[in-house]
């Protein structure tokens, strides 16, 4: 196996930390992601069609859940001490999200637990963690606080020998046209840095920000973009033609209106069909709904308001700003200029996925399905936006080359 620059992923999603980390020059040994519409996406784009992973031929190719790869091949995995330099990825997060109901109890938390197991088995040299802001801060007991679990995670990689620090990082100020805060924790073996006095806690987050500018005009690219920036040429008025799923509509392009644009499209034929560019079937009574709220420029609680809507988060997106974070439920957001939600190539978009990435599985779930199954619209909503990863990914090569 090639020794430089190797990684696992680690709930791998659908790929978007790998696919960035492959932009970036690492090569992944292999990914594990539990669920199968999340793994069929990653399959497609990163191990059938870039051919990035050198999957060991003791793990089947496949989704896997965490905790049955530990018990079965432990010793597999110890056996890889040495040849990989970084484990990569962060647990689901739906347990800690300040967006959900965070439970201390909740059983996704326990998976903090295998992934700090996972990491003594394998003993990276480098680790790089990512989950969301709510993982710093402490649940509540009856007002009194409960584990913070970032300095948990902290406290044991650091008694498994790592020089560990973690900070909140606004993907925005990295290019990304959403502004997306998420707890980012990266870890040194401190053998490996053997007296290494050049790197130390804080290398990593001082590097990324160094780089960030240069990386990013490097690509013709801008620190903050906009929504608009970001979906602009993907408007539904440019026309539709039939979509892959029966009886539904799909966009097309229109014409590049910036340099994000631009760099979205790079790898894309210019006449070739936006993948998952398909549009929701509203009602007249919500399209006409939407309709107002644009045109009376409505906040998220006048629309509540004026429709009397007892359940909302509708957020009217904004063309000169970049998004707030988007969730994987795209029935919160309006279109800025248009009266429909986002399409799945739009989350894409703001979330800095190339159009020839192509997703897999259903577009959206519902009732009881939601717990199994991760639709496209989820599958973007939890990804690390490539065009981060790829930023950290450099950072991660330097302190390995330079360690």
């Amino acid at each position: 196996m090639n020794n430089s620059n190797t990684y696992i992923d680690l709930f791998s999603g659908c790929g978007g930390l790998s696919l960035g980390l492959h932009n970036a020059g690492w090569k992944g040994v292999f990914a594990i992601e539990k669920s199968e519409d999340a793994f069929k996406t990653l399959e497609h784009n990163l191990i059938k069609g870039k051919k990035h992973f050198e999957w060991p031929n003791w793990l089947a190719q496949k989704h896997h859940d965490i905790n049955n790869v530990i018990e079965s091949h432990s010793e597999n995995l110890k056996s890889l001490r040495g040849s990989i330099d970084l484990v990569a990825g962060g647990p689901p997060c739906q347990g800690f999200s300040m967006a959900g109901r965070r439970i201390e109890n909740d059983s996704r938390n326990d998976l903090i637990n295998s992934y700090i197991e996972f990491i003594d088995l394998v003993q990276p040299k480098l680790i790089f963690f990512e989950n969301v802001k709510g993982f710093t801060q402490g649940f509540k007991h009856n007002n009194t606080k409960g584990k913070v679990y970032s300095n948990y995670v902290k406290e044991e990689l650091t008694s498994k020998g790592y020089l560990v620090q973690g900070h909140l990082i606004n993907f925005a100020d990295f290019g990304i046209p959403q502004k997306r805060t998420r707890f980012i924790l990266v870890g040194i073996k401190n053998e490996f840095l053997n007296g290494n006095t050049d790197i130390d806690k804080e290398t990593f987050f001082k590097e990324i920000l160094k780089n960030r500018e240069q990386f990013l005009i490097n690509k013709n690219l801008i620190v903050n973009p906009t929504l608009e920036h970001a979906i602009s040429d993907l408007l539904q008025a440019n026309g539709q033609v039939e979509s892959e799923s029966p009886n539904f509509k799909a966009g097309v392009y229109g014409e590049i209106k910036s340099e994000y644009q631009k760099y979205a499209r790079k790898h894309k034929i210019q006449n070739s069909k936006v993948d998952s560019h398909r549009f929701a079937k509203h009602t007249d009574i919500v399209k006409n709904r939407f309709q107002i709220a644009l045109d009376e420029k409505l906040t998220s609680a006048t629309y509540r308001e004026r429709f009397q809507l007892k359940k909302s988060s509708t957020k009217i997106l904004e063309a000169n700003k970049p998004t707030p974070t988007i969730t994987t439920l795209p029935d919160d957001y309006i279109h800025y200029c248009e009266p429909r939600i986002m399409t799945v190539r739009e989350y894409a978009r703001i979330q800095s996925f190339p159009d020839n990435y192509q997703f897999k599985g259903k577009y959206t779930t519902g009732g009881k399905r939601r717990t199994q199954e991760v639709p496209r619209y989820s599958q973007i909503g939890n990804a690390i936006p490539p065009l981060f990863g790829e930023q950290a990914g450099l950072v991660l090569k330097q302190l390995i080359n330079n360690g």
